[in-house]
């Protein structure tokens, strides 16, 4: 009896040691992805440039490592792999292209590469800049979306919205509807309107009356001389009612107003 047991228990041990080995090559066979640099700083560069750098991945595992996909944060910036399987001990190569067109002063682009590591599925590379741009016209709005609310059918609804010139040159400004009226200071605008360097100007826009009942969205245009936002626009919404209706309303919630 104690020869039979000595014998289960040798069994045991066996199945267990050759287990064990098994599951120590498994655990040797498998792709680690490793990046010796992953974030690029370009320096000062000048508004206009196109910046490219290549990230290395190397693979210090004992199988293959599969670059399952790379994307980027924007579409200003292109992304090539060299290989989409890296052999153990070999690497690969992440080329990338920054147009730095549309960005001024400290930029950062992420690119995203996803691969079968498992410790390691999704790692971030950055690319940054600092983009320097020569003096020019700057357009900002004080809003981007105008919300008019609740309007009389056929009657004329208004608006003023601010147009800023944060920028170091003059600043030349069209504004374009087709049934909007523009004003400045209460007359007729004259186009473009021309804003110094720091300086203001408050547009009235004057909706004509529509005969259009609900809900109405529409957008309004301003197009400058910014050459990094030469065309701006305003998403306008306002909801139309008849006088029978805007009656019922008020007879409805009278007591919820006084």
């Amino acid at each position: 009896m104690a020869r039979k047991t000595s014998a289960i228990v040798f069994v045991l041990l066996f199945a267990a040691a050759a287990a064990g080995c098994e599951a120590g090559e498994a655990s040797a066979n498998k792709p680690v992805a490793h990046y010796p640099k992953t974030t690029h700083d370009f320096g000062k560069v000048t508004h206009g440039d196109v910046l490219n750098h290549e990230f290395v991945v190397v693979n210090k595992g004992d199988a293959p490592l599969i670059i399952d996909q790379v994307h980027t944060s924007c579409g200003c910036t292109a992304v090539v792999i060299t290989e989409k399987t890296i052999a153990p001990g070999k690497e690969g190569r992440v080329k990338t292209t920054f147009n730095t067109r549309g960005y001024s002063g400290r930029t950062v682009m992420y690119i995203f590469v996803e691969t079968n590591d498992r410790s390691n599925r999704r790692q971030e590379l950055n690319l940054v800049a600092h983009v320097e741009t020569p003096p020019q016209p700057k357009i900002e709005l004080d809003i981007y979306n105008l919300d008019l609310g609740l309007s009389l059918q056929g009657e004329e609804t208004s608006s003023v919205v601010k147009v800023s010139n944060p920028g170091e040159l003059e600043l030349r400004v069209e504004a374009e509807h087709h049934e909007v009226e523009f004003f400045v200071a209460g007359k007729p605008a004259k186009f473009p309107l021309r804003i110094r360097a720091g300086g203001s100007v408050d547009v009235e826009l004057r909706f004509p009356g529509s005969m259009k009942r609900g809900s109405i969205r529409d957008y309004v245009l301003f197009k400058s001389n910014d050459p990094m936002r030469s065309s701006l626009s305003i998403f306008v919404t306002r909801y139309i009612v008849t006088k029978s209706e805007l009656k019922s309303l008020f007879e409805k919630y009278k007591d919820v107003i006084r």
